[in-house]
């Protein structure tokens, strides 16, 4: 029975397609790639589920046919592998349709060129098809399914789409019939499809195969054979040796697994052998993907066992904060009903998770020394997720550590380039500590009044501006044997590098001077500071907010208020610059109301350099416009 519906696609979608098929007009000869590599990821998701329902093996070889009709001007891309059921097709006939659609959407330019390699980063799949076809029609049937479960999709991608239910009495799998626009006749041959299925699909694991190429009697008559020949070389790439594998054939294995549109930075192939038997092949993409921190991201490993795919979302596989690495791990020892609820707690599965971590970070340490350039690169797209190792992976949190890159006060640059070597390379004499700053951002780092002692005296202090960074100095509190010390907390001590710090009599003697103007701020400002003290690394500055060096920073709590937590309103010590205009103008005050308005503007001050959302901001500019002569 049929149950043919129109449906309209999602506006995100229309826009996608619109955009996709105008911005990669000129790389057209990625639809073939694309729609061969679900077809293969078809027939690798049978044979994982004819493991537990052998049922399902018909004993038939699984392969992908391509086909073309040059009078009628299609081309047929089929399968015998897991295929659709109804629902699926409506759900995941595209890879565009995932999650991210409206995040990617937000950073078009709206620049051909520029976009499409945006588009790479979404991934290209199954909607490819309309780079080069006015009309696409799918038909699918699901594998244990009877043939009265098929299914017929059909658009032409300007904005809808027909689905029902048909016998399909050929078995399971799917076969895509592409209806080309005009203009494309160059892929309506055979020498022409077979370059682009050995250019960009060569690797496939499974048979492509083809009609024969016609042959010649001796009268030169066309002899038409009818039987198919295999046009790749059907093998796994990553049980083949290194040395018989070109770049090129890397590079399109990372964009079949991937289904990124860009080339790939670096990638590592090893076979591992020992108590685990393993064969990785993993690959540091060249951009980061858009769901890159979305918490329903899928993973990019993909894990094979004897070469029979088994899931292809496999996080146990690395940490969480190398997430945005692709690529496959084929273990010889895992069971081939390996389960997720196994991979929780599989001794087998730790191992090769922590081999894997080492290789990649062994790659990235390469680039690092002998790639800069390239690792830079590496560290704008992945820095801030790289960070989080510091705070969950502590077997290795030294060498991510020694990975993570910086902005700091050497340099009027927003680039994260400045390692922690490099800082200490650096130290003045004398200098015994690594000082950083937390900010919303780089701005706001660099402009803070707690860097002014340390401009003066020619210290350099990191900046540090990514969300995770608060987390980041919490898990590290030293490296090389030096400590990690913030800023903005606690009573500075600057110890050898202050040549300047008065005796402890002169000391003494200031803060006794002191002392009828902090009482007087005090009280002012009562309930709102916890303590209010001379300061130690003003220079220009009236004053800055400092607190207690276990505490919470003023940076994170703004960060968790953000998140939606409740905090409990935290008292800073308010430091003053007893040498600043509006600090001598208080204390020669003797009008009680001037002595509390003055106080409150100052406060305020510290409060917004500080990022923090003032609670009148319009009482604060009355204040500021009662005391401009």
């Amino acid at each position: 029975m049929s149950n043919q519906q129109t449906m309209s696609f999602q506006t995100e979608i229309k826009q996608l397609l619109n955009l996709m098929i105008h911005s990669l007009y000129s790389d057209k000869e990625i639809f073939l790639r694309e729609l061969v590599s679900n077809a293969s990821d078809a027939i690798d998701k049978l044979r994982f589920e004819q493991i537990n329902r052998p049922e399902l093996n018909k004993g038939e070889e699984l392969a992908v046919k391509v086909s073309f009709d040059k009078e009628a001007k299609i081309i047929v891309i089929e399968d015998n592998g897991i295929g659709m059921s109804y629902e699926e097709v409506i759900e995941n006939i595209g890879t565009i349709a995932k999650s991210g659609t409206k995040a990617f959407l937000e950073n078009l330019s709206g620049d051909a060129k520029k976009d499409a390699n945006l588009i790479g980063q979404f991934g290209v799949g199954f909607y490819s098809a309309f780079i080069v076809a006015d009309k696409v029609e799918l038909i699918t049937l699901k594998a244990g399914e009877t043939t009265s479960k098929g299914v017929k999709w059909i658009s032409d991608g300007a904005g809808e789409f027909s689905i029902e239910n048909i016998d399909k009495l050929d078995g399971n799998g799917t076969k895509i019939t592409l209806h080309l626009k005009d203009g494309n006749d160059d892929l309506l041959s055979d020498w022409g499809l077979r370059s682009i299925i050995r250019k960009y699909s060569d690797h496939i694991n499974y048979p492509i195969k083809m009609q024969k190429m016609p042959e010649r009697d001796k009268d030169g008559k066309e002899i038409i054979s009818t039987e198919l020949e295999t046009v790749n070389k059907a093998n796994a790439l990553w049980t083949r040796s290194k040395n018989d594998i070109s770049d090129e054939e890397y590079k399109e294995f990372y964009k079949h697994i991937s289904h990124d549109y860009n080339e790939p930075l670096k990638w590592v192939h090893a076979r591992v052998e020992g108590a685990q038997e393993y064969t990785q092949l993993l690959y540091i993409p060249s951009k980061a993907p858009f769901d890159l921190y979305d918490a329903n991201r899928r993973y990019g490993i993909k894990l094979y066992v004897k070469r029979v795919f088994i899931m292809d979302d496999a996080e146990k596989l690395l940490p969480n904060y190398l997430r945005f690495v692709r690529g496959v791990i084929d273990s010889q020892d895992l069971p081939l009903n390996v389960s997720r609820e196994i991979l929780q707690s599989s001794r087998d599965i730790d191992a090769i998770r922590s081999g894997s971590t080492k290789k990649i970070l062994s790659l990235m340490e390469d680039l690092a020394k002998n790639s800069p350039e390239q690792y830079q690169a590496m560290w704008q797209e992945f820095g801030p997720v790289i960070k989080e190792g510091v705070i969950e992976d502590h077997a290795n949190k030294e060498r991510v550590a020694k990975l993570c890159r910086f902005a700091s006060t050497n340099n009027d640059s927003t680039v994260q380039n400045v390692s922690f070597e490099d800082y200490i390379a650096r130290m003045k004499d004398g200098q015994e500590q690594i000082y950083y700053i937390t900010a919303e951002s780089y701005n706001a780092a660099k402009n803070s009044p707690h860097l002014e002692i340390f401009k003066q005296k020619g210290i350099e202090v990191l900046l540090l501006t990514d969300r995770v960074d608060e987390w980041f100095v919490s898990h590290l509190n030293e490296f090389d044997k030096k400590q990690l010390v913030s800023v903005a907390k606690g009573k500075l001590d600057l110890g050898k590098l202050d040549d300047e710090k008065p005796s402890e009599e002169e000391q003494k003697q200031q803060e006794e001077q002191a002392k009828p103007i902090l009482e007087k701020i005090k009280s002012a400002l009562t309930g709102k500071v916890k303590d209010v003290v001379v300061t130690t690394r003003l220079v220009d500055s009236p004053a800055c907010l400092v607190v207690d060096n276990n505490a919470m920073s003023l940076q994170l709590e703004r960060l968790m208020r953000q998140a939606g937590q409740e905090m409990p309103s935290m008292q800073p010590t308010l430091e003053i610059n007893l040498k600043h205009k509006l600090l001598q103008k208080l204390e020669s005050s003797i009008d009680e109301a001037t002595t509390n308005q003055l106080s409150l503007v100052i406060l305020e001050q510290a409060q917004l350099a500080e990022g923090i959302q003032l609670d009148d901001p319009v009482g604060f500019i009355k204040r500021v416009n009662s005391f401009i002569n």
